[in-house]
């Protein structure tokens, strides 16, 4: 089905672009062409004077439409998540996991490969080698010593589900992290004490990404600059963070992005009610473990791109990339976070005041 999206301001990945028409068929990209070239037979999508953007490209999710996927892994867990997400304005994500059980994410792996979902583009597992020290809310009874062959066991019949892993560099042996890489696994460098040159080393051995700056990492001191000194020298490590206000300060936001530029991403870490082995509680605009530990976000990447804006001083374009083209690169998505001929069709559309009127998955419109 070909679908015309018209009255509607494009932003391309690149560029806003004013008085055309996004066209789209099936599952793909046509192109953006002109008024009078519509197709006859195209259905036409009025935008009234709105954005349209790619999808959001959410890295770190733990929940979405009521239901903390790792509570019970399962095929109705994922779909309702992915529906919760894509109404959300989230058209792909990683489903992430805390530092759990080994069976627990064996399970996860088996009902997300076993179960394709349009919006899931597999798991990130954040833990379990992480350090203690920098545990944050993850639980210290699964946290685990990096052990290469557990770890290749873990990933051998995963079929690359494991998009992603977080771990602490500074405990981790070369060949833990060389197994990661040669399984494609994009390695973040998170919940970590390590000192600046613990940082630097790791992101020389292949870690190429960090999580959610700030947060369960050793300080920035102005004698010891930590993890998130090596972060911010580095010329190519990207870093997620969580724009809520709540887990880094908007003052925090706005410097991190003058210094990272490009290489900062949005990630929600939204997680949802659970009594289960993570008991998520809801205080009004967050989640905390029962001994009031921040636990995750009540964030959308919606949201997270209008504090951008409003709260950070970040041009609408780059807090749109940040949360569609940035995160796109981090995991070699070249069909995702963009509006050109040939990408998936995954598309919001949203008004001057931050409101979702409309989203696509690959081509359908998400009810």
């Amino acid at each position: 089905m070909i679908t015309a999206f018209i009255n509607g301001i494009i932003f391309s990945g690149e560029e806003f672009i004013y008085n055309k028409v996004l066209v789209i068929d099936g599952r793909k990209i046509k192109g953006i062409v002109e008024q009078n070239e519509i197709p006859s037979d195209a259905q036409v999508v009025d935008c009234k004077g709105g954005w349209i953007s790619s999808g959001f490209i959410d890295l770190q999710v733990y929940g979405g439409g009521g239901v903390l996927f790792s509570d019970a892994p399962s095929v109705q867990a994922l779909h309702q998540m992915g529906g919760g997400l894509l109404a959300s304005g989230t058209t792909s994500f990683l489903i992430t996991l805390a530092t759990n059980s080994l069976d627990v994410f064996r399970q996860a792996i088996l009902v997300t490969k076993e179960n394709p979902h349009p919006a899931v583009l597999g798991l990130h597992l954040e833990g379990p080698y992480l350090n203690p020290v920098k545990r944050g809310a993850h639980l210290l009874e699964f946290v685990r010593k990096p052990d290469t062959s557990e770890l290749k066991d873990l990933l051998e019949n995963s079929g690359g589900v494991v998009k992603m892993m977080t771990v602490a560099p500074e405990i981790c042996p070369v060949e833990f992290i060389e197994t990661l890489k040669k399984n494609d696994v994009v390695i973040s460098a998170g919940h970590s004490n390590a000192t600046f040159e613990q940082g630097n080393l790791g992101f020389s051995q292949g870690i190429k990404a960090a999580t959610h700056l700030f947060n369960a990492m050793s300080p920035f001191n102005h004698r010891e600059t930590g993890l998130p000194g090596a972060i911010f020298k580095s010329e190519r490590v990207s870093s997620s963070i969580v724009a809520d206000g709540i887990h880094v300060s908007f003052n925090a936001l706005e410097m991190s992005k003058k210094i990272m530029g490009e290489r900062l991403f949005l990630i929600t870490d939204a997680v949802e009610e659970s009594a289960g082995v993570y008991p998520h509680i809801r205080d009004k605009d967050r989640f905390i473990m029962p001994d009031g530990t921040l636990s995750g976000s009540s964030l959308t990447m919606m949201k997270a791109v209008a504090n951008c804006v409003h709260q950070a001083g970040i041009p609408l374009e780059e807090a749109l990339r940040m949360a569609t083209l940035y995160p796109a690169r981090v995991i070699g998505a070249d069909n995702l976070g963009r509006i050109t001929e040939g990408a998936d069709a995954d598309l919001v559309v949203f008004n001057q005041e931050f409101q979702i009127k409309a989203v696509f998955s690959k081509g359908k419109q998400v009810k």
